[in-house]
């Protein structure tokens, strides 16, 4: 969306919301690899405006999904945990301006952590605020399906070859590796216990701000209903550097610590099901298909293209470190 497209629209949107008499600013801040985010600044106060994604919202389940997530968010709300939710403007969350979506938020001063330089405490913390969460409403279920993942690599590198594009060469060159490793998620998902609990599956470093030594959740559109000990996993392993492909296990293991500090559910099998690291597949498809076309204009095609390369790049390192990282769950965790 064009510049002056966007401003009009958060014109409109500070009017509808009251939120000030005029715009003093408007600034473009990171607001991660989906949607875009905005510091507002007004005559009334400081805001953030996350600008919800077009194609994102044509999702025939899009809605319903935020506002299981607003559910949860209030839940949350009235927990001892540090969030800043969405403010509530004329009885709702969400807010909608000309067709577009928007989530107003109170300014939270404070800084996101540098991916490349997370350290053992900060890990410990970010476990347990996660621990905290899936402690609120655990449920042990009689059956807990898991959605298994079913991905045409096929046809993608059939589609991305007759289109010419820029990632067509990565895909057909590592074919093998992505049907492997959706192989391996399907098995670990597959293995994972009948659990079920609040979670923020998005609680990676990039949507936890730092103040004073306080992490506070931010971006928690991702609440939803979910496996612990799935999530956990994953989460343990983007903050002890998988993300980065700097993979530190004492990190990993210290995440762990304090996340079975605020919750234990007596879970021993985490070496078994270190496939769910392999979820960075699905990941890989929703920006192939960014991509190819499905996106909101060339700028986030040009995203997708990139997310693509990086994706693959930590796909390959997973698969070179998961030996590791379960000898290090086998040998470290529970000492």
């Amino acid at each position: 969306m064009k510049e002056k497209a966007i401003e009009d629209l958060l014109a409109k949107l500070v009017c509808i919301c009251g939120l000030g008499e005029r715009i003093v600013d408007v600034e473009s801040v990171t607001g991660g690899f989906m949607h875009r985010m905005y510091k507002v600044i007004t005559d009334h106060g400081v805001y953030a405006v996350k600008h919800l994604n077009a194609e994102i919202m044509k999702r025939p389940d899009a809605h319903e999904n935020y506002a299981r997530a607003e559910k949860i968010e209030r839940i949350l709300e009235n927990s001892d945990i540090s969030i800043v939710p969405a403010m509530v403007i004329g009885g709702n969350k969400m807010q909608k301006v000309d067709g577009q979506f928007f989530y107003v938020f109170r300014w939270q001063e404070g800084k996101i952590a540098d991916w490349h330089h997370i350290s053992n405490e900060m890990c410990y913390q970010a476990g347990n605020v996660l621990g905290r969460v899936h402690a609120l409403e655990p449920k042990n279920m009689d059956d807990l399906k898991t959605e298994a993942s079913h991905i045409d690599w096929r046809g993608y590198v059939l589609k991305a070859k007759e289109e010419n594009s820029a990632i067509a060469s990565l895909l057909e060159d590592n074919e093998g590796l992505l049907v492997y490793a959706e192989s391996e998620l399907n098995k670990a998902r597959a293995s994972l216990p009948a659990v079920l609990c609040i979670s923020n599956e998005d609680m990676d470093p990039k949507n936890i701000m730092w103040e004073g030594g306080i992490p506070w959740m931010i971006d928690l559109e991702c609440l939803d209903y979910g496996n612990p000990i799935s999530h956990v996993m994953q989460l343990a392993l983007q903050w002890s550097g998988i993300v980065t492909c700097e993979m530190d296990v004492d990190k990993m293991i210290a995440f762990f610590d304090g996340y079975l500090e605020a919750y234990d559910n007596c879970f021993r099998g985490y070496s078994d099901v270190v496939g769910v690291a392999y979820t960075w597949v699905e990941w890989l498809e929703y920006n192939i298909q960014r991509a190819l076309g499905k996106c909101m204009d060339e700028t986030e095609r040009e995203l997708g293209i990139s997310e693509v390369r990086t994706t693959m790049d930590r796909i390959k390192y997973i698969h070179k470190t998961v030996p590791q990282i379960r000898e290090a769950l086998k040998t470290l965790l529970y000492k």
